[in-house]
């Protein structure tokens, strides 16, 4: 469960990160939004390292459903945009999808 944690935690660091990029690029805001947008996406780099997988590439697979649950949520609280039925029930296949790659039983 704790694997989760790092996780949303990343995923809040990567979203806040691309959504600076992509107030400066599409909302007109200031190129100054890059830098705090560059330290949010390093720290997304620094915290994912911490979910406890034996493969990057197994923890990297997990993530993208927490990622997709994360942005709707962004999407939500400070889009102002509620996630319809069918944005739920994607995230819900794609969370449980996450679930088993991470936490499905491996045979060695």
């Amino acid at each position: 469960m704790n694997s989760f944690l790092w996780y949303f935690l990343a995923a809040a660091g990567e979203i806040a990160g691309c959504f600076a990029f992509w107030a400066w690029l599409r909302l007109g805001r200031s190129v100054w939004w890059t830098i705090p947008g560059m330290l949010s996406l390093a720290l997304f780099a620094l915290i994912l390292t911490r979910v406890d997988a034996a493969w990057a590439g197994r923890a990297y697979a997990a993530y993208g459903g927490v990622y997709i649950v994360a942005s709707l949520a962004w999407m939500w609280l400070v889009e102002g945009s509620a996630p319809d039925r069918w944005d739920l029930a994607g995230a819900a296949v794609c969370l449980l999808g996450a679930a088993l790659i991470l936490l499905g039983p491996r045979g060695w």
